[in-house]
């Protein structure tokens, strides 16, 4: 069956996630060593604590999660500094795209695709990060697990997308860098493709990826 909409997560997949902690490195002593471990923490926590809010029915918005995940890497380093954290934060909500992204969405729209993004952050995180990477005006929708109101992988926040453009899971294409947003997708029936930038090991989970690309320059060959 013909694809007709490409969905793409956002943190990861189109934004580099390594970009905050790696910007604000530049101007620090303190973070200029240690922000490749800094960032991974981050977004590892970031991920624990959305997922365990969901199990919990304890949620929050991305946006306080991502404050308690930056609070927890920062006190695992020593690094008290309101300063510090306030300007980590700011760069997060101005991640720069990965370099192939615009192109990459560009081929796709030429080819008759519509584009849309599904993900974690909250409306307001999400405008902001498309605007600030220079992508606004290509996405039919940018639908937020607000809607929902838990996180991935909750069929909840993948059913969202038919609700929000009518396209049904059959037409769409779903693309992620998370093997486990990839699993979650495929078993709610989206063909999906995964998105490894790092040559990791494929997940041990149910539902796999129906293609693995190294970067969404390979996308155009699956529209």
């Amino acid at each position: 069956m013909p694809k007709d909409l490409f969905v793409f997560d956002a943190y990861g997949t189109l934004f580099d996630l390594a970009g905050a902690a790696r910007a604000v490195a530049t101007g620090d002593a303190r973070v200029a060593p240690m922000w490749p471990a800094l960032a991974e923490d981050w977004r590892r926590k970031q991920l624990e604590y959305s997922w365990l809010r969901t199990i919990m029915g304890a949620h929050a918005d991305f946006a306080e999660v991502t404050a308690d995940a930056l609070d927890w890497a920062l006190e695992a380093r020593g690094l008290h500094d309101s300063a510090l954290r306030a300007a980590l934060l700011e760069a997060f909500r101005r991640l720069p795209c990965f370099p192939e992204v615009p192109a990459a969405l560009d081929a796709l729209a030429a080819r008759g695709k519509e584009l849309a993004i599904l993900s974690n952050g909250t409306p307001d995180m999400l405008a902001e990060a498309v605007e600030e990477a220079g992508l606004a005006g290509r996405f039919r929708a940018v639908i937020s697990v607000e809607a929902a109101g838990v996180y991935k992988p909750s069929p909840a926040v993948y059913a969202l997308v038919e609700a929000e453009t009518g396209v049904p899971p059959q037409r769409v294409v779903f693309v992620s860098s998370n093997g486990w947003d990839v699993a979650g997708a495929a078993r709610f029936g989206f063909t999906t493709a995964w998105v490894n930038r790092g040559a990791a090991p494929l997940d041990r989970l149910p539902h796999g990826p129906a293609r693995i690309i190294s970067d969404l320059a390979q996308l155009e060959a699956l529209a």
